[in-house]
């Protein structure tokens, strides 16, 4: 998937065409940040994880996508008592099969593994609106936290990082 996919995925709530895409990458928080001139904090990171059920050799393509602030971690101890398990990536490798994007635009829109649970981090409600990917390494949307929830058909918000706050 790529941005196409996103964008008419977005096309529902008519968000399609506010998506930017540039001629630098955006593939992490800093390059994001620095291309499109906001603080790192607010780049929206989507972080991918496995579940028990995450095998992707055999198929079984079920992963937690946790949506937070640029300058947010995943607290281990936070997010196992969340979630009942401990917080493991897959390789960069298999984050296309468990989501439909590559690392560098992984984004919760247009995901391909309908088992996926998207949630979105308390550390981002600092911000009226957030950068997102958009299914590609050049491509973000500026979306207010609520739209966010609502368009990613986020289960909930969840409180699994730790960042500065002030």
């Amino acid at each position: 998937m790529g941005v196409a996919e996103v964008k008419e995925y977005l096309k529902t709530w008519g968000k399609d065409t506010a998506i930017k895409e540039y001629a630098a990458s955006c593939a992490t928080v800093e390059l994001a940040a620095g291309t499109v001139g906001v603080e790192a904090a607010r780049i929206a990171k989507t972080l991918c994880f496995k579940t028990k059920q995450t095998n992707v050799g055999a198929g079984v393509l079920s992963c937690l996508l946790i949506v937070a602030a640029g300058d947010a971690r995943i607290d281990g101890k936070k997010f196992k008592e969340h979630f009942g398990i401990k917080s493991h990536m897959p390789s960069p490798e298999d984050v296309p099969a468990l989501t439909g994007h590559a690392v560098g635009g992984v984004c919760p829109f247009a995901v391909n593994n309908p088992d996926a649970g998207i949630y979105l981090d308390i550390s981002l409600k600092r911000f009226a609106t957030v950068y997102p990917s958009c299914g590609s390494a050049n491509a973000v949307l500026e979306i207010s936290c609520q739209d966010l929830f609502a368009i990613a058909r986020a289960r909930d918000w969840v409180d699994v990082c730790t960042w500065r706050q002030t």
